[in-house]
Parts: C-alpha cells; structure tokens; sequence
C-alpha cells in the first residue's frame, strides 16, 4: 500500500512499486519507475527517465536524473538515470542523466550519498560505495565497488577511482585512482587502504599481495613499464591482476606516490 502525501505530485504515467511513501510537495515525472518500498522525503524530484531500485531512501531536496549541465544536451533527448537497490541520497544530493541520446547515469546498489554530493551526467558508481558531504563528481567519472571518499573532494571529468580505495577530504583528483590504494589529504598516495581490505574480509596473503603491487608501483622509483613488469614477476593474484590491468588501461595517467616515500621500501 502507498503512503503518497496529497500535495506531492505523481505522473500517472510513472510506475510506483508497493510499500512506496512519498513526501510532501515531491515530485515524480513521466516515465519513472519506482521500486517496492522505497522512502521519498519532502520535496524531493525525479525526473524522467530515471528507474529508482527498491528500498532506497532519498531525503529531503535531493535532485534525481535532472537535465544535465552541458552545452551539448537538447531538449527532448531521451537518456537514463539508474539507481540500484538499498541506496540512499541524503539531503540535496543532485545526479544529472547523459546529454546523450540512449546515455546513462549510474549509481549502484547498498552505495551511500550523503547531502549536498553531485554527480555529473553520464558518471558510474558502483556497489558498496560511500561519498561523504559536498563531493563533486563530474561526468564521465567511473567509481568501482567498495570505494569509500571522504568529503569535499573534487573529481575531474573522465577519472576512474578504484575498487576499495579510500580517498582523504578536500583532495582534488585529476588523474585515475587504482584500486585498494589510499589517497591522502596532501593529493598523494600514501600505501594500502590497509583497514578497508580488513573490513572486505582480505587474508594476510591477500593483502601482503597488494601492498608488495603498491610499494613497488608508487615507492620504487620505477617507470610504469619496469614497475608493472616486477609486480607480474610475484604471483598474481585476482586483486594484483585487477590493480596491473587498472593502470595498463589509464588513459589519463595515475595521481602520483607520496615523494617522501618513494625508494625508501626496498624490501616487502
């Protein structure tokens, strides 16, 4: 059964899913879909075109699947917003759909927002992912499974944060994040998100693994080719293939390795 306040305004052409509560002044618009018991605050809008996963909960003015902010974008030009299961949106999170006829905006399942972050037309957000206060994510952004950024963060158009990284506050990314790696406050990586891997249930063997990648990657003063040639001559694991694959396949370059810690781990 729906819980939809009188003043909230629903388009009969929008499908909305059991146990659904709609606040007060909400808006929902031509072809949306609503899953089962999903929580929509006060004035709160979806816009067209946008699927909403069940069991989401979106607070108070948030902004879902609007028109995006780019010069390219034509009125009437259908493109998607997606929404995976279980995620929520804090207070005043805006996602802008594609500019591009058929595009997509993606924000996965179980992923956390929280207020004010913005993400740009035609990014990707994986599973499990957490975006503290006042973020800006730009379009084109790609953020893999598990990542974890701290707040007031600015991240260029086109960059790729990977799986597990943890990001520190009021950084500005301009290039590519690998995965399972910490970003410091100071714009540098710093080593292994050593507690994130913990808390992913990684075994020692796992995470010395990762770590010898890392080391040998940012803290060897080694070239990229040099560096990705040592780390393949250790046994691979899964994470250590997707970390080597990350960086192979950057085309704008990985932020750079602490200076005060490069050569200083010659031994794992």
């Amino acid at each position: 059964m729906h819980k939809i306040h009188y003043t909230a305004v629903v388009s009969p052409e929008a499908k909305i899913g059991k146990d659904v509560e709609i606040g007060p002044y909400s808006v929902i618009e031509d072809n949306v879909v609503i899953g089962d018991g999903c929580f929509i605050d006060a004035h709160v809008k979806v816009a067209r075109y946008t699927t909403v996963g069940s069991e989401c909960r979106i607070y108070f003015g948030a902004l879902i699947g609007e028109e995006p902010q780019d010069h390219r974008f034509q009125p009437g030009t259908v493109a998607y917003t997606e929404v995976g299961a279980r995620t929520t949106l804090r207070e005043y999170v805006t996602i802008h759909r594609s500019p591009f006829a058929q595009g997509r905006t993606v924000v996965g399942s179980d992923t956390l927002l929280m207020a004010f972050v913005h993400v740009g037309h035609d990014a990707a957000i994986g599973n499990r992912v957490t975006v503290a206060n006042h973020t800006a994510i730009s379009g084109h952004v790609i953020i893999e499974d598990g990542a974890v950024l701290s707040g007031y963060i600015l991240i260029h158009q086109f960059c790729r944060i990977g799986s597990l990284a943890m990001i520190g506050a009021r950084t500005i990314i301009t290039q590519d994040i690998p995965p399972y790696c910490m970003l410091s406050e100071d714009n540098y990586i710093c080593g292994p998100n050593t507690v994130g891997l913990r808390r992913a249930g990684f075994d020692s063997s796992r995470r010395a693994a990762i770590r010898h990648a890392i080391k040998t990657y940012f803290f060897r003063g080694l070239n990229t080719k040099n560096a990705l040639a040592e780390i393949r001559c250790v046994e691979m694991t899964p994470e250590v293939d997707h970390f080597s694959e990350f960086i192979r396949q950057s085309e704008r370059g990985i932020m750079a390795g602490a200076p005060a810690l490069v050569r200083k781990h010659d031994t794992v």
